[in-house]
């Protein structure tokens, strides 16, 4: 009678923790399947869309953000009638990069693919939205995960020959991008850039 008892006990003690376990397990489970939380967001979009707000505004507003071609991008006007676009979606400022702010020599930012200034100021700005001082992050181990699409930079720099520099390959290198981005933050995680390779 006293080993049916003790038997009992034990099958109750077993019977309670499987079922703590199972509730453990449960737990770990839901929690590998959380959705993507976005904590902080920037952005450039055309029509002087500096970030999420604007770009909200812009959208409820209905507005057009296309636009003339800007004249402070060094574009030849086209005498010869070979475009056939006159106007486009183009982002403003897009020359108004503070390569000091980010550690960067005004040479070496002359050559970078505008995508990666852009990378720079906006993976900035998405931290500070965030709350997250990017000057926090120094020597953590964030990592940098970027996408990035299309490689005329690489073409327009290559092109002239005579201005091929020691900075040319990398500032037009897309696989710098998120390496560049560490750099300035002095980060020491994963660094991955996708590209969205276009015919």
């Amino acid at each position: 009678m006293a080993d049916e008892e003790t038997l009992r006990d034990y099958l109750k003690w077993v019977t309670a923790n499987l079922h703590e376990a199972r509730e453990r397990l449960r737990e770990v489970d839901e929690r590998a399947h959380e959705p993507v939380a976005i904590a902080g967001m920037a952005c450039r979009f055309p029509g002087g869309v500096n970030g999420p707000d604007g770009l909200w505004e812009l959208l409820a507003a209905g507005a057009d953000a296309i636009s003339g071609f800007p004249a402070d991008r060094g574009w030849a006007a086209d005498p010869a009638g070979s475009s056939y676009a006159r106007e486009g979606g183009f982002l403003g400022a897009a020359a108004e990069f503070d390569a000091g702010f980010f550690g960067i020599s005004p040479r070496e930012a002359l050559a970078m693919d505008p995508q990666q200034r852009l990378l720079l100021e906006v993976a900035w700005e998405a931290l500070e939205h965030a709350g997250h001082p990017p000057a926090s992050l120094r020597g953590s181990r964030t990592g940098v995960f970027a996408g990035l699409s299309a490689t005329e930079y690489a073409h327009l720099t290559t092109a002239d020959l005579s201005r091929v520099d020691a900075w040319t390959a990398t500032g037009a290198a897309h696989s710098i991008a998120a390496g560049g981005h560490s750099k300035a933050n002095t980060k020491r995680g994963d660094e991955v850039v996708a590209f969205a390779l276009t015919k």
